[in-house]
């Protein structure tokens, strides 16, 4: 796997591993579990604290251990990227209508644009030029929600509307979303990880593939596969190219993975294992 930011990284872990565990993490679990992607003790350390601080994570000292649990900022990010990552859908009912949405943001607050711009690619939308995105979802609740997080209510318009004249809309939807380049990505992800898919479904049952390995695998293979949600806007399938291979790439995803998934978690309960108890006072 190329090297990574090890905020990433972090998420990846908790994401994959460690979202659903019921106790605060030990940081010396953290490390033994981050040192196989390159991430020294210190690195470690500098990347818990500054997630801390900036909310994600929720640090707790003590006696002499800390220990690090998901905010709830972090939770439901987690959270919702796991929908994303493991349920994807291009199957959903689409009656034609579009969902537009323009804004004006002040330059003393560019920031929030930025902000805006990527929370909109998330949710699908694509940018038809001069502060004006369209999606085919209906995503009224999560704008209402965005809007109202990044407190920019007074700069959005919001419309439902239908695309009147004889065109296509493929027209439409090339000039949004690079559909071709998530759709080669697709394929190179495919090609990547189905030899893996036939060496580990022999090898995980006769022991030629470790638990750590299967660990390490489970890990690279949902860094990389999340990336997905970020770039794919997930359009009803009337919208999509004739040889779209989001659905070949997300099968062989899910086979992998659940050949991975229990010696990957045994190996990942053998280090918790080793850490000291949390007090009961700290506990979810």
């Amino acid at each position: 796997m190329p090297a990574q930011r090890p905020q990433d990284l972090v998420f990846t872990l908790y994401g994959e591993y460690l979202l659903h565990r019921d106790e605060p993490i030990w940081v010396g679990s953290l490390i033994s579990l981050l040192q196989p992607f390159g991430l020294s003790e210190g690195a470690v350390r500098t990347v818990l604290s500054r997630m801390a601080r900036k909310g994600w994570l929720d640090g707790q000292r003590m006696g002499r251990n800390s220990f690090y649990d998901l905010a709830p900022k972090g939770r439901r990010l987690l959270e919702e990227g796991q929908e994303r990552i493991f349920h994807p859908s291009w199957d959903g009912p689409w009656d034609g209508s579009w969902f537009l949405l323009a804004y004006s943001i002040p330059e003393d607050v560019r920031h929030l644009r930025d902000r805006l711009r990527d929370r909109l690619a998330w949710l699908g939308f694509g940018s038809l030029g001069n502060g004006l995105w369209i999606s085919p979802h209906d995503v009224e609740k999560e704008v209402r929600a965005l809007a109202q997080q990044l407190g920019i209510q007074q700069h959005l318009e919001c419309f439902r509307a239908q695309r009147v004249g004889n065109q296509e809309p493929q027209a439409l939807v090339d000039r949004c979303w690079d559909l071709p380049g998530v759709n080669a990505h697709y394929v190179e992800f495919t090609e990547r990880w189905r030899t893996e898919l036939d060496r580990c479904e022999t090898g995980v049952s006769s022991g030629d593939v470790t638990a750590e390995e299967c660990f390490m695998l489970r890990f690279d293979l949902i860094h990389e596969f999340r990336a997905f949600p970020l770039e794919d806007p997930y359009l009803p399938r009337t919208l999509l190219p004739e040889q779209w291979h989001g659905g070949t790439a997300t099968q062989l995803f899910h086979a992998l993975h659940d050949v991975l998934e229990g010696p990957a978690d045994q190996y990942v309960d053998g280090i918790l294992a080793a850490a000291p108890s949390v007090p009961a006072a700290a506990e979810r």
